[in-house]
């Protein structure tokens, strides 16, 4: 099969466009035996004289003007196939920003399935306070699932989360004097429902530990160190929830909401839709 090299083309469009090999060889800064190399490289692919010389200059025959609209044609659709891969390069990456038990419990499942149909597109993930996360959108995330108070927040409602109370299986709340929290930092709501709950309650507490992951937090409260609080729907299995009848309080409930950046991408909004199909489910359930 015979295949045109783009620079064969580029070179006999700049020759027909100036009728000059000289100032061709200007515009495409090469030498004008450069140039007329090329020219007889892409008449001897062709098997056809593209152009005739005269006194004037240079002259297209019958075929170099039939193959000047396709020449063009194929350097457009040349340049529009570079440009059109470039940009999927660039906007690929899908930049998502979840609470560390979403990012550990609820989202690896969801991805790994929507890495068997969209295997091309890679996604980076990053695991904390969602507090501040929806106010850098598009600058640091083109996604992100937050936590907010029920009824409250933007974004596309997903899910009710209970807050519980959490703590080890032999952690005896109603035997402790001063409640041991383990918790996260400030500008958690968790950490604002806990201790506004233990206040209004008249109950004893002390901040035992803190810290911005869930798993060292959890690891503290299954060694029976302090009693700490999580989500139901994703209560870690070394824990059992605590209410009233263990002495503590009720806590309020989250909403899980996705926010996604003004000018998302195809990439993100796939991503997108795909989450929010996962995690979606009616707020009467919850």
């Amino acid at each position: 099969m015979t295949t045109i090299d783009p620079d064969l083309l580029k070179a006999f469009l700049a020759v027909a466009e100036h009728r000059s090999f000289t100032r061709a060889s200007h515009v495409l800064n090469r030498t004008q035996s450069a140039v007329s190399v090329q020219i007889r490289r892409l008449e001897e692919r062709l098997g056809t004289t593209l152009f005739q010389r005269t006194r004037a200059g240079v002259a297209l025959t019958a075929a170099g003007e039939e193959l000047l609209d396709y020449a063009r044609r194929l350097l457009e659709l040349n340049a529009e196939a570079i440009d059109a891969l470039r940009a999927r390069k660039h906007d690929a990456v899908v930049r998502l920003g979840v609470m560390d038990d979403y990012g550990t419990i609820v989202i690896p499942p969801l991805l790994a399935d929507f890495a068997k149909s969209h295997p091309e597109i890679p996604v980076e993930i990053e695991t904390g306070l969602t507090t501040t996360m929806p106010a850098r959108l598009g600058e640091a995330y083109d996604l992100v699932i937050a936590m907010h108070p029920e009824g409250r927040g933007d974004g596309e409602f997903l899910r009710r989360e209970q807050a519980v109370w959490a703590a080890a299986a032999s952690y005896p709340a109603k035997a402790q004097d001063t409640l041991s929290l383990a918790l996260y930092p400030p500008g958690c709501l968790f950490r604002q429902w806990a201790a506004a709950a233990l206040d209004a309650a008249g109950l004893r507490w002390r901040l035992a530990f803190v810290s911005r992951t869930l798993a060292a937090v959890e690891a503290i409260a299954a060694q029976g160190l302090a009693i700490t609080v999580v989500k139901a729907g994703t209560m870690p299995s070394r824990l059992r929830a605590l209410a009233e009848r263990d002495g503590l309080p009720p806590l309020p409930a989250a909403d899980i909401r996705l926010h996604r950046a003004r000018n998302l991408s195809r990439t993100g909004a796939l991503l997108a839709d795909h989450l929010q199909r996962g995690i979606s489910e009616p707020a009467t359930l919850c």
